[in-house]
């Protein structure tokens, strides 16, 4: 693990010289909890970059109020001190916003785009609803929901089997600083109106991948986001939850491994 000089908390694996691929975490989460088994199987092949959001994990809290503007940049100041001139962006949830931002304000530092599991246009009523569900519920912090959330975020048989891994998950979700973590989440819950139709259009390679029964995220709004960006893929993947990538990271990675070899 490396810090940055703007307090970014980041890991470099796989071999030097290969095409970069930087790995973007979702709320409230670590860029470990997130790609811990993903990582290898594309490190194999690529140099990947992964790291914390602002605040979370063991990056420094934000200077400026959170935006995906300033998490966009958070990401550009990371590659502009380590000479990384063009990345592939991999972002899950809030990480598939973030990449959308940067690819819509810094397209020639982007190669391609994997959005994962990401939120879209869910029109004007449960818009205004989603919002006022932030500001209502982010007092409490993320131990308010954090039961039900982990039951969105997992299957049943997951829960059961993987006990380990979802008391992981929780103390990972419980470490986050309660004002930074409601910051975040009304980013997450606000930041889609900026990312409909994008202007300017994004227009790199694309991959959408969200999971059959992702109930805050479904299928429906990632095939809205491929339909927004001309020539993009879009991946929906059974049965699983939200956080289909932990409990099955290879459906994810396969996919996302033989999409970026087809791009670079």
């Amino acid at each position: 693990m490396a810090v940055s000089r703007a307090g970014t908390a980041y890991d470099l694996s796989g071999p030097e010289g290969a095409p970069v691929v930087a790995m973007i975490h979702g709320l409230g989460l670590t860029r470990d909890a997130t790609y811990r088994e993903m990582i290898p199987m594309l490190a194999d092949r690529f140099r990947v970059l992964s790291y914390d959001l602002c605040g979370h994990g063991q990056s420094a809290l934000p200077v400026d109020e959170p935006s995906l503007t300033v998490l966009s940049e958070q990401l550009i100041a990371l590659m502009d001190e380590l000479g990384i001139d063009k990345a592939a962006l991999v972002g899950f949830s809030l990480g598939g916003m973030i990449n959308r931002r940067v690819a819509m304000d810094h397209p020639d530092r982007v190669s391609a785009l994997c959005i994962l599991n990401s939120p879209h246009e869910r029109g004007d009523a449960q818009q205004k609803l989603v919002e006022e569900r932030a500001r209502d519920t982010s007092a409490g912090g993320p131990g308010a929901t954090i039961d039900a959330t982990l039951a969105r975020w997992f299957t049943p048989a997951f829960c059961e089997a993987r006990k380990d891994v979802l008391d992981e998950v929780r103390d990972v979700v419980m470490a986050n600083h309660h004002e930074n973590y409601a910051k975040h989440r009304f980013v997450l819950a606000a930041g889609v109106v900026e990312l409909i139709r994008p202007e300017p259009p994004i227009t790199h390679p694309t991959l959408v991948i969200t999971c059959e029964n992702d109930s805050g995220q479904p299928p429906a709004m990632s095939h809205a986001i491929g339909s927004e960006i001309v020539g993009s893929e879009v991946i929906i993947l059974p049965e699983l939850q939200h956080m289909g990538l932990v409990e099955r990271p290879e459906l994810f990675a396969e996919p996302v491994k033989e999409f970026l070899g087809r791009v670079f």
